[in-house]
C-alpha cells in the first residue's frame, strides 16, 4: 500500500515534470528558430530553458527518492499523468487546441490508472 505521503510525492513529481515540459515549450517560443549555430548559444543562454532544467533534476532526485518506497512498476505510470496535465496547461497557457481526440485520450489514461491503482 502507498501512503499518503508518497502519493503526495507522486503527485509533486507530476506537477515539476509537467511544469518542465511548459517551460521548454516557453523557451521554444522565446528564441527564434533554430537555424544556425549562432542560434543554440541564444537557447543556452534562455533562462526558461535553464529553469526547467533545475526542475527535471529535482524531478529526478525526488523520483529516486520515491523509489526506494514505491514499485518501479507503480511508480512509472504516474509518468502517464503528464500526458494528461501538460496538454491542459497547453491550452491554458499557450492557447492551443484541445480536441475530442485529446479528451478521449486523457480520459483513457485516467482510466488506466484508476484501475491499475486499485
Amino acid at each position: 500500500m502507498i501512503s499518503k505521503e508518497m502519493w503526495a510525492a507522486l503527485g509533486l513529481y507530476v506537477a515539476i515534470l509537467s511544469a518542465g515540459q511548459l517551460l521548454f515549450k516557453k523557451a521554444s517560443l522565446s528564441v527564434g528558430p533554430l537555424a544556425a549555430l549562432i542560434d543554440l548559444r541564444h537557447l543556452a543562454l534562455n533562462v526558461w530553458l535553464w529553469i526547467a532544467f533545475i526542475l527535471y533534476g529535482g524531478a529526478t532526485v525526488l523520483y529516486v527518492a520515491i523509489l526506494q518506497r514505491v514499485p518501479v512498476s507503480t511508480a512509472v505510470l504516474f509518468n502517464a499523468l503528464c500526458f494528461v496535465m501538460v496538454p491542459l496547461g497547453a491550452a491554458a497557457i499557450f492557447g492551443e487546441t484541445l480536441g475530442w481526440r485529446h479528451a478521449v485520450g486523457i480520459a483513457l489514461i485516467v482510466a488506466g490508472l484508476i484501475v491499475v491503482a486499485r
